[in-house]
């Protein structure tokens, strides 16, 4: 049996739901644990996704890198996850959404 079969209808009327974890068996746990895997998944695509709306290709952006200092590039490519920069020396990077976190003021907006 799923978890949501033992839950009842979904609220939807913005009240918590309290789950009684300690009464459900070891497949009922595995599954709430895949669903709230998927669910925090889907937040967090939708949140980078949002993010994205603000960057168009040909943007100059700022970043930083683990162990190196301040980049700026202009925007060349992005998908769900990651977006491509070429900075001003040349280089590719291929870095996550959230290392880019605004344009710079040098746009071309």
């Amino acid at each position: 049996m799923q978890v949501s079969q033992r839950l009842g209808p979904a609220v939807t009327d913005g009240t918590s739901i309290k789950i009684d974890i300690d009464k459900l068996t070891e497949p009922e746990l595995i599954d709430l644990n895949h669903r709230i895997v998927a669910r925090l998944r889907f937040l967090s695509q939708t949140r980078a996704h949002v993010e994205m709306l603000d960057f168009r290709i040909g943007d100059r952006v700022t970043f930083q890198p683990p162990g190196h200092g301040p980049l700026a590039g202009m925007l060349t490519r992005y998908n769900k996850k990651t977006v491509t920069v070429i900075t001003d020396d040349g280089r590719q990077w291929n870095d996550v959404v959230q290392k880019v976190p605004f344009p710079s003021n040098t746009g071309n907006r």
